[in-house]
């Protein structure tokens, strides 16, 4: 379904920063990745979304190319990432039907809830393909026009580009396993593998004019993964336990892919942007006696516990 600008992208950017750019998602059909694209589109840039289902994908593309009149938009279904070769295919399509691959975000994920003791060999594995063989996949079938697209857009930060920017690619990873998070140890695991290969990137291909980064959402709403993964009553409870106290929205997701796509995130390389109103720095406070942030805003001071402030102090 269409969706008006202010859903998917704030005011402050100007209209034709990536004209004539391309950007290549993987899980482009899914609720945050449609969202990234969809921005990047309307701001001037042509694009090619792959998934495995393809009505799913064929129709997200001609949503998405609503987004700005006579933009392109292919949906590629029927597309593996565990697959080398699928995503080799997929990119030359991409670049032979839309004249390059300038943007890339790797964005197929797989996820369920289990403890670690529930979890079989092979459903770790299956985690491990998708998101951690599937970003790497993802990275050797476009890095090619990366490179091609990097050379092309040269910035230096002091001059303002004449043809805009190219060469950059995003990673789209999670939280869980900054403190640790119950049910999510598969894909803590597969997440902070993500992680390093976006800095392996940034440090081997930045000398070419690479920038790899990583976009950490964190609970957002009305999306695919919440609706999976969380109980009426867990999304209702869950915006107490953020400090900005509500979940975010697919716009704040887009918006920072467009900041890491810019001319605005030129010197910003194998860095982690969190996207998560601190969600992630409050999962470790008891959340039981003292709920967050309620105890916090009385005034009271902590009694019943022996860890409690000493009235001399």
């Amino acid at each position: 379904m269409p969706m008006e600008k202010h859903e998917y992208l704030s005011n402050v950017w100007k209209d034709g920063i990536f004209d004539n750019k391309v950007v290549f998602c993987t899980g482009g059909a899914g609720s945050i990745c449609s969202a990234q694209v969809r921005a990047m589109v309307h701001l001037g840039a042509n694009a090619c979304i792959i998934g495995r289902n393809v009505e799913k994908t064929e129709n997200m593309a001609k949503d998405i190319a609503t987004a700005r009149k006579g933009a392109k938009v292919l949906g590629l279904g029927a597309v593996d990432v565990r697959k080398p070769e699928a995503l080799v295919a997929a990119a030359e399509r991409c670049a032979k039907e839309l004249g390059s691959i300038d943007f890339v975000i790797a964005g197929a994920a797989g996820n369920f809830l289990a403890t670690i003791d529930q979890i079989s060999s092979n459903a770790l594995k299956s985690v491990m393909d998708i998101d951690v063989l599937g970003s790497y996949n993802t990275l050797k079938a476009t890095l090619p026009y990366l490179v091609e697209s990097a050379a092309k857009y040269k910035v230096d930060g002091k001059t303002p580009p004449k043809a805009g920017t190219g060469g950059r690619i995003i990673f789209i990873s999670a939280t869980l396993h900054y403190s640790g998070t119950p049910l999510q140890s598969h894909v803590s695991i597969a997440k902070a593998g993500v992680d390093a290969m976006s800095v392996s990137v940034c440090i081997e291909q930045g000398p070419k004019g690479i920038t790899s980064n990583v976009i950490a959402p964190g609970p957002i709403a009305d999306t695919e993964g919440m609706a999976r993964l969380s109980t009426d009553d867990g999304r209702k409870e869950t915006p107490r336990l953020i400090p900005n106290q509500r979940m975010g929205y697919v716009k704040e997701i887009a918006d920072a892919t467009v900041y890491l796509f810019s001319d605005a995130g030129n010197y910003v390389n194998g860095e982690t942007i969190v996207v998560d109103g601190g969600s992630w720095h409050t999962q470790a406070i008891d959340k039981g006696s003292f709920k967050y942030p309620d105890f916090l805003l009385s005034g009271d001071t902590v009694t019943g516990v022996a860890g409690m402030k000493k009235s001399k102090l």
